[in-house]
């Protein structure tokens, strides 16, 4: 998830890397240009992240085996390093440049449209289901993630749970900081063209400048139709 990683970096360094409005995106501006050339010096200058791009899907593996120190990953992996290390280790929320920050991630619930009323209730049982403070909770203590409302941490179940493990009220606490996950119109499309940026980057195929400068032009032209 390269974009979800440089926004919250981006939004550390003190810039949006795009409008509240969905309509706007910020990939050249010189302060994020700045964030990916710092992501690069990460390896290339100060030797503590693996050079080219981190696989995300072992990371937390590796960590686990003891093969890097420290990994920044989704709080969803949380309860299973807490079942499977071998080791003590801690949680912190992000670290800050100009400002503490960090985008929100998760999943969503959708009710589409095109749909009968006898779905539409259906779907809406189930969402009220999952996303009571009950179940919230359930499933914060089962992965990592966050209960979804304030309601889940004052449920017995987290309550006794975070008592006894207090990581898993760190990416909670980080809400006071955090902003809405990267989204535009045609966010796939832009967000690809922002991947394959700090991709380029990363593995040295292009400089900062030149990567972001390409996916804003490339945002820009998916979004000239809906301004």
């Amino acid at each position: 998830y390269p974009y979800w990683m440089f926004q919250a970096l981006a939004i550390q360094n003190g810039k949006e890397v795009m409008s509240n409005d969905g309509l706007t995106t910020y990939f050249d501006d010189e302060t994020v240009v700045e964030t990916l050339e710092f992501w690069k010096s990460l390896s290339a200058e100060h030797g503590i992240m693996p050079t080219g791009t981190v696989e995300w899907g072992t990371l937390r593996q590796a960590f686990l085996e003891g093969q890097t120190a420290m990994m920044w990953h989704s709080t969803g992996n949380l309860r299973a390093v807490k079942d499977n290390a071998s080791f003590d280790f801690g949680v912190a929320e992000l670290p800050a440049n100009v400002r503490k920050g960090s985008p929100t991630g998760g999943g969503n619930f959708y009710v589409f449209k095109d749909t009968t009323d006898e779905e539409r209730a259906a779907a809406l049982k189930l969402i009220e289901f999952m996303t009571s403070p009950e179940q919230a909770a359930a499933w914060s203590i089962a992965t990592g993630y966050m209960g979804v409302s304030p309601a889940a941490y004052e449920t017995d179940a987290l309550k006794e749970y975070t008592a006894a493990f207090p990581p898993a009220l760190v990416a909670r606490n980080q809400l006071e900081n955090a902003v809405a996950e990267f989204s535009t119109f045609e966010t796939a499309r832009v967000r690809d063209g922002l991947n394959n940026a700090i991709q380029a980057a990363l593995t040295d195929s292009k400089s900062a400048e030149d990567a972001l400068g390409e996916a804003q032009a490339a945002a820009e032209r998916l979004l000239k139709a809906y301004r």
